[in-house]
């Protein structure tokens, strides 16, 4: 038999060809045994297994069920988000594929609008940014752009998950991209607001010591209401997934939101905003 050696240490590609095939012939399958538990063509899992193809989310997500790998740290879900977005921050990609069936989302944000809420001109704005900066290239802003819009579909999930967002007073008042694109993210805000399953509101200034948080924190609850925060630095995430280290982030979480502005105070005050009003 002719068969292909992969390196695994030699790409993430390589990787998860070689973790799918040691996966498939752990369980004594051949590969048309996988075909038919995954879905696929005998031809589609030896293409994937020698790193001929790369394996896409809905081809991930098939091979998690087929090895009852859902669920656990080390998903062939995650080793594709490494792929696909081996740019960003350690952590992160995992993170977005729990929050993409999160059944609750608090999060809290810093400086700049958080990306389940950003506009697509608001997001290539700050994109641009750091490619002007020497931070990533042009090819790494195109991929954070699109992962915004990628993370944007849980909020149009059936049914949607409950997403609390406290921003801290900077998000809605430093300028980004210019007077119309900061119009129209102010307007996602308020559009946010008034959806069934959203709260949202503002941390002002005026809060002073009172705010808990000094960077920004994300809590979500998955379906079998474990819990899980993410949250980030310069250079790295970190993704906790131990109850007893988030439940005190979800103490601190509910304390900013009795401090917080209410969610009409805080509508209001993006409105004065929008008119140009201090």
């Amino acid at each position: 038999m002719n068969r292909k050696e992969l390196n695994p240490d030699s790409s993430p590609q390589a990787a998860f060809g070689a973790r799918l095939r040691s996966s498939r012939e752990s369980h004594g399958w051949k590969q048309e045994d996988l075909a038919e538990h995954m879905g696929y063509s005998s031809t589609h899992i030896s293409a994937v297994e020698t790193g001929r193809k790369i394996p896409t989310l809905r081809f991930s997500r098939s091979a998690d069920r087929a090895f009852g790998t859902e669920g656990i740290a080390d998903t062939f879900e995650r080793q594709w988000r490494e792929i696909k977005h081996g740019a960003l921050l350690e952590g992160f990609p995992e993170f977005v594929g729990h929050e993409g069936r999160a059944a609750e989302i608090r999060l809290y944000e810093v400086g700049v609008m958080p990306g389940l809420l950003q506009t697509s001109d608001y997001a290539s704005a700050l994109a641009d940014s750091a490619v002007r900066r020497g931070a990533i290239t042009a090819e790494q802003a195109s991929e954070r752009v699109s992962l915004v819009s990628e993370r944007q579909a849980v909020l149009r999930r059936t049914p949607p998950p409950l997403v609390l967002a406290v921003l801290d007073e900077g998000c809605v008042r430093r300028p980004v991209g210019g007077p119309a694109v900061m119009d129209a993210q102010l307007a996602r805000l308020i559009d946010f607001a008034s959806l069934p399953n959203t709260v949202f509101q503002v941390a002002p200034f005026a809060m002073g010591t009172d705010r808990p948080f000094n960077l920004p924190i994300t809590v979500i609850t998955l379906a079998d209401r474990s819990l899980m925060s993410y949250a980030e630095s310069a250079q790295r995430g970190h993704l906790e997934r131990e109850c007893a280290a988030v439940v005190p982030l979800l103490t601190a979480y509910h304390q900013l939101q009795a401090a917080a502005l209410s969610q009409s105070a805080s509508v209001a005050m993006i409105e004065q905003l929008r008119r140009g009003t201090p």
